[in-house]
């Protein structure tokens, strides 16, 4: 077990050797340090952004604030002079109304003692004083609403300024914290060599494999290619799945490629697309995908599943964190299409069954006219042999026959034949039968 420190929270946790290599596989990546950069500016740009949103709210809403404190000051002092009018219009008339009282007892009783005349200066004095003191209760409240909202003003400038920092402080220590995080990482891939970028690849997309493989392709295959190729080459992983009558679905070849970044000579992506196609004709299978982290800058393979099929037929160029996504389409596509293959394998079975037969047939016209043939040559040959037999037998009676006329005339001569015609000419031998008949 691994423990891991969250920056934030500052809570630690534990976690397992799988999920630790998983989190090291996915934070070793120049994608991770290419995504925490672009979070650590887009938090940069979004603070940057919150901060002067709060402060043009917070300058609005002081501005508003003020703007109603003033409209509310002025309507206050516009209600204090009204009041301040009324106050001194009702004064002015009832000392209006008392002058003309006293000008009236004046008129009337024209002479007055000095006592009446002080009283009315008396209450003139105590009606100046009313007014005075009715004029400080108005203004009063005013004043005291006036320096409770500039009091106001001053601690919200202060508390937004006490914010400010806060915020500052917090946003300044989490991007050192991620500062330090990258360059631990840095240093930690640097000390990598190339097999073990490439074997870190490789352990992350099976990892990823093996967390989904029980809950979704219980049917499928997905192993490390360790048979070597007549031409010499060899993939890095093989994925097949069958149904449940063992027919195979799909079938792919995965190809993972990744280097350090200290690397001199840098590859590219297409440098492995021909390779790879020729793996995935040798080993069978129907798709290739090339799982890279290659050309980390390139946006053509940063905005997700790239199609290369113009270049090699089926075939696709993916980051790892497509790597589940794309076997899931591909697989999808093929479950989708599998119905139509079925109908299209019992169709092509029909044609080959209609096929066989006719070829049989074909067979069978073939092998009797073959026979017919022979048995007509045989036949014919021995028609011949028998005419031939009968020509001789013929001949041979020809010749039976010529050979009795020859007996025949043979016989006529042996029955013609006398000693007297054998002695005629012979007078020697006619001599000799004539002796024997003496005797």
């Amino acid at each position: 077990m691994h423990e891991i420190k969250c920056p934030n929270c500052n809570k630690t946790f534990k976690v397992d050797e799988t999920s630790y290599a998983a989190i090291l596989s996915q934070v070793r990546s120049q994608e991770f340090d290419k995504e925490v950069h672009d979070k650590l500016a887009e938090i940069e740009t979004k603070h940057q952004t919150e901060m002067k949103l709060a402060e043009e709210r917070i300058r609005n809403k002081t501005q508003q604030e003020l703007s109603e404190k003033d409209v509310r000051i002025s309507a206050l002092e516009a209600d204090l002079e009204n009041k301040s009018k009324e106050i001194l219009s009702a004064k002015n008339a009832e000392l209006a109304q008392l002058e003309a009282e006293k000008n009236n007892e004046i008129n009337t009783l024209k002479l007055s003692s000095s006592e009446e005349i002080s009283r009315l200066k008396a209450e003139l004095e105590n009606s100046d004083t009313m007014k005075k003191l009715a004029i400080s209760e108005a203004t009063a409240p005013l004043e005291k609403e006036r320096d409770r909202l500039k009091n106001d003003l001053e601690n919200k400038n202060s508390e937004l300024k006490i914010r400010e920092q806060s915020l500052k402080e917090k946003y300044e220590g989490t991007i050192q914290l991620k500062n330090e995080e990258i360059e631990r990482l840095k240093d930690l891939k640097s000390k990598l060599s190339t097999k073990m970028v490439g074997e870190t690849l490789e352990q992350h997309c099976e990892i990823e494999f093996n967390k989904v493989r029980a809950t979704g392709f219980q049917n499928a295959y997905f192993e490390k290619d360790n048979k070597v190729s007549e031409s010499g080459s060899k993939g890095d992983y093989i994925y097949r799945e069958t149904d449940e009558n063992g027919v195979e679905i799909i079938s792919i070849m995965f190809e993972m490629k990744n280097e350090n970044e200290t690397t001199a000579t840098k590859h590219k992506n297409e440098d492995f697309l021909k390779e790879l196609d020729k793996d995935r004709r040798e080993k069978k299978c129907e798709y290739a995908v090339l799982v890279s982290l290659l050309e980390a800058d390139n946006e053509l393979y940063n905005t997700g599943i790239v199609d290369v099929s113009y270049r090699f037929p089926k075939m696709y160029v993916i980051r790892p964190q497509f790597f589940i996504p794309m076997i899931t389409l591909l697989r999808n596509a093929a479950l989708n299409s599998l119905q139509y293959k079925n109908e299209l394998a019992a169709a092509q079975n029909q044609n080959i069954d209609i096929t066989h037969f006719e070829e049989n047939m074909e067979a069978f016209k073939e092998g009797f006219a073959r026979n017919y043939e022979l048995a007509s040559r045989k036949f014919q040959t021995a028609i011949e042999e028998i005419d031939k037999t009968i020509a001789h037998l013929q001949k041979t009676k020809e010749n039976l026959l010529r050979s009795e006329d020859n007996l025949r005339l043979a016989n006529n001569k042996a029955q013609d034949l006398t000693i007297k015609r054998l002695t005629r000419g012979n007078p020697t031998m006619a001599q000799k039968f004539a002796e024997l008949r003496g005797e």
